[in-house]
Parts: structure tokens; C-alpha cells; sequence
């Protein structure tokens, strides 16, 4: 794929993609919330319609950042794929709760009553995106200064 005469790798304009998706999402999110907040007795929109908004908007420059992790590393494109992925994964599917909790308003506060599967969702997303993370840092430090 060329950008400007620049030739990405797959795996980079892949990561690309998906943040600019979550950034889509995200403008979608603060329509909705702005809905809310124009009918709302208060002006306010349910704690997690602006969670999922906010969220989607710093998950979509998190991931931008990851792509150029993604594209300095020095690992196979499988290996930065499968680490961008991994986060990738665990960003929208913490967006996708809060889209749910706003939708439902069945909380105020996803950890007030936490259940045996949300201690088990919570420990594999840190697990996926410090390590994914960590994969492609490991991966940009070896390509600038141990090849």
C-alpha cells in the first residue's frame, strides 16, 4: 500500500485501519451522547455512553501510536500483526462493554458488584495489551539499536 510514495507493510496499514474505525466509532459515540445530553433533564448522557466515547477516542490514538510501533519493529509482520491484534482486541472489547452498560444503564460502576468473569476479563486484558504492547516495544528497541 503507498502513502505519499511510501510503501507501508500490511501489518502497519492494517493497524491503521483499525484505528481508524475506533475513531469512527467514536465520532458515532459522541453523537449518541450528545443526543443524551440534549434530552436529558440534567444535560448529562449515562456515565457510560461518555465512558464508551471517551474510551473510543483515546483507543483510537493508542492504536495510531501502535501502528507505528508496529511499523519501526523489527519482528516478522506476523508477530506485530498478531501483537497489534491482541490489543486491538482488548480495546474494543472494553468500548463494547461500556457501548453495553451505557445502552442497558444497568450501572453507574462496572466494578461496584464485580463478578468472578469481569476479574477474569480485567486479568486478561492486562495480560493482552502490556504484552502485546511489550512485544512491539521489545521489537522497535531491537530495531534501532541491536541490528
Amino acid at each position: 500500500m503507498t502513502t505519499a510514495g511510501y510503501v507501508l507493510s500490511s501489518d502497519t496499514a492494517i493497524t491503521l485501519l483499525a484505528a481508524g474505525l475506533i475513531f469512527l466509532l467514536s465520532l458515532g459515540l459522541g453523537v449518541w451522547k450528545y443526543r443524551q445530553m440534549i434530552t436529558s433533564p440534567n444535560h448529562l448522557a449515562h456515565p457510560y455512553v461518555d465512558i464508551a466515547h471517551r474510551a473510543a477516542l483515546l483507543y483510537a490514538f493508542a492504536t495510531l501510536l501502535t501502528a507505528v510501533f508496529v511499523e519501526l519493529s523489527a519482528w516478522p509482520g506476523w508477530v506485530n500483526l498478531t501483537a497489534a491484534m491482541v490489543l486491538v482486541f482488548f480495546f474494543v472489547a472494553a468500548i463494547v462493554s461500556y457501548i453495553v452498560h451505557g445502552a442497558l444503564r444497568d450501572t453507574t460502576n462496572q466494578l461496584e458488584k464485580p463478578s468472578a468473569g469481569l476479574y477474569l476479563a480485567m486479568a486478561l486484558l492486562i495480560a493482552g495489551e502490556t504484552g502485546g504492547f511489550a512485544v512491539l516495544l521489545a521489537g522497535f528497541i531491537r530495531a534501532q539499536w541491536f541490528s
